[in-house]
């Protein structure tokens, strides 16, 4: 292929993922020499906690050509996820009686519906030009998504570590398609987090140390999703109702005044997780869990860590009988690590009863 060519294929692909649902694609290089130093410096001082995954594929995963040989080219997408109003969100998240879900969990789980279209998208290169050399990801390999997104022009790395668009805010996905296509390249978006701090002083636990420095061990997403164990006891009053992840520091982000509302059906929430109460998750049954997070990311933390997270927002909720009812209801009939986080509930509930009581005159 000539260079007009070339270019031309560039602004059809950047086409056809619009009519595929992606609001935005970029090309980048596979250069990622920043990026690697700033990974080997956040390994070292251990902020991945127990994500063992994050060194174990050693430079692959900031060498693109050592995962996929002959890659030259990285294609990003991004497909817009916000699933309703902030103002929804923030209303939810204030009730301290309804199970907090991250936004990007409510629907349908995004890795197939991106991994999906980035096919259909290949597959269309293919039909142009022929066969190729191509690999697609979405949050499923070593991959330094962020960065190679950044690089593409599809926004910049915030203060909160997550991507930045000027017109679109950060409630987005993001995957790639790894290509031995020599593409021009897009040009990186300068960022424009400026003084501001927002995301940093929001966050309940502290977990963004520094500015664009992320402690995993500290964050509630990792602790409601990563973590395979307890959640430390230091942490269990800042997660509040947040029973999986935590969009704090989007919420709160001044850019994302300019996010819309995702028009993929597939995004919008399902069984109203959006908005139900803590007690009526808490007491599915496994198979009405298996049931209710079929085709959901929720569904990868399994019922025992569910009800481990639950447990724990029911120990920050308002203090009723109801609540101690539906806890002792679970107790020894899941495992060790779900009546753990019960004891700890019941001790938080029964103490603020107690101390209300003190506090109330006869």
């Amino acid at each position: 292929m000539n260079q007009n060519e070339i270019k031309h294929l560039s602004r059809s692909i950047k086409e056809w993922g619009a009519e595929l649902g992606f609001e935005q694609i970029g090309i980048s290089d596979i250069d990622l020499k920043q990026a690697e130093s700033r990974l080997g410096k956040w390994l070292e001082n251990h902020y991945h906690g127990k994500m063992d995954y994050m060194s174990r594929h050693g430079t692959k995963r900031t060498r693109p050509k050592e995962l996929v040989d002959g890659t030259i080219r990285v294609i990003s997408a991004s497909m817009n996820y916000l699933p309703e109003p902030m103002s929804e969100s923030e209303s939810a998240l204030e009730d301290a009686s309804i199970g907090y879900i991250s936004r990007y969990a409510l629907g349908r789980d995004y890795h197939k519906v991106i991994r999906t279209r980035l096919n259909k998208l290949a597959k269309r290169i293919e039909k142009e030009i022929g066969p190729f050399g191509y690999r697609i990801f979405c949050d499923s390999a070593p991959v330094m998504e962020k960065p190679l997104a950044e690089k593409a022009g599809l926004g910049w790395i915030g203060k909160h570590t997550n991507l930045l668009n000027r017109h679109k805010g950060s409630w987005f996905f993001i995957g790639e398609i790894y290509t031995d296509v020599p593409l021009p390249l897009d040009t990186p978006t300068t960022s424009h987090c400026g003084s501001c701090r927002a995301c940093i002083d929001v966050c309940p636990t502290q977990a963004i140390i520094a500015p664009y420095v992320l402690d995993a061990r500290r964050c509630i997403s990792y602790h409601t999703i990563e973590l395979y164990g307890p959640i430390p006891v230091e942490f269990r009053k800042s997660i509040g109702n947040r029973i999986y992840g935590c969009d704090d520091c989007q919420l709160v982000c001044p850019w994302n005044r300019y996010a819309k509302i995702s028009q993929e059906p597939d995004f919008s929430p399902r069984h109203l997780l959006n908005s139900s109460r803590l007690i009526d998750l808490f007491n599915w049954s496994e198979q009405k869990f298996l049931i209710k997070t079929e085709g959901s990311a929720i569904r990868r933390i399994g019922f025992h860590r569910w009800l481990r997270n639950i447990a724990v927002a029911l120990g920050n909720a308002p203090k009723s009988k109801a609540v101690i009812q539906s806890l002792k209801a679970r107790q020894g009939t899941v495992s060790d690590l779900v009546d753990e986080h019960i004891g700890w509930a019941l001790q938080e509930q029964t103490k603020t009863l107690q101390e209300s009581k003190v506090e109330s005159p006869d």
